[in-house]
């Protein structure tokens, strides 16, 4: 992946949003000696420090190339907005002249990884989901190591050995470009368009959030 300078993050920038609600991403198994890896989307939970932990189907291809070889890849996207070629425009250019580009955040987690086949091991990875995932309100009862659910699935535990991290919201611009695209950002108000915003000033703009 391509970081320039201006997108790079550091680690308490990005351990602060992947810890902040971000909780899916996709796992990437290289296994060995494969044209492909095994890729599978999947909600997560990360510790904030250097462990993730996650279950997934027994049936799931996955195992086998985790089993050739106990390595993989959490990649998580998030914050991703379009901004039209108008509102990028240089300061001195005009509208038509304007290069249409994309902001996001990511990050990509190098991790060895640990197959979890315990059933309380199993079980206090589910009930940890289920506190962060389920509503308060919510009557599921906590998972037992001896639920028979717990046959169908099997925990990893992954421990990060490698980041690389990027936040692309326009770092290389002016300030005053900066704060038109926050500006339009704020009136559209997309999905993730005042979340893409926060990061944006946040990372140097010149001017709050207003909403």
């Amino acid at each position: 992946m391509l970081v320039h300078p201006w997108d790079a993050a550091v680690e308490e920038e990005w351990q602060d949003w992947l810890y902040d609600g971000r909780d899916f991403g996709q796992f990437i198994a290289p296994g060995r000696d494969r044209d492909l890896p095994v890729v599978v989307p999947t909600h997560f939970l990360y510790d904030g420090d250097t462990t993730i932990r996650l279950h997934l189907a027994r049936p799931n291809p996955v195992w086998v190339a985790v089993g050739e070889r106990p390595r993989a890849l959490l990649t998580v996207i998030g914050d991703y907005v379009y901004i039209p070629a108008a509102w990028n425009a240089e300061d001195d250019g005009t509208p038509e002249e304007g290069v249409p580009t994309s902001y996001y955040g990511t990050v990509q987690l190098a991790c060895d990884v640990r197959i979890i086949d315990d059933p309380a091991a199993k079980a206090e990875i589910l009930n940890r989901q289920l506190v962060h995932f389920e509503p308060p309100e919510s009557e599921r009862l906590p998972v037992a190591a001896d639920d028979r659910l717990l046959s169908g699935i099997r925990g990893l535990e992954l421990t990060v050995t490698g980041v690389v991290a990027k936040f692309k919201v326009g770092g290389n611009r002016s300030p005053e470009t900066r704060d038109r695209i926050a500006d339009r950002l704020d009136r559209r108000r997309g999905p993730l368009d005042l979340s893409a915003r926060e990061i944006m000033l946040r990372r140097g703009g010149s001017r709050p959030n207003t909403a």
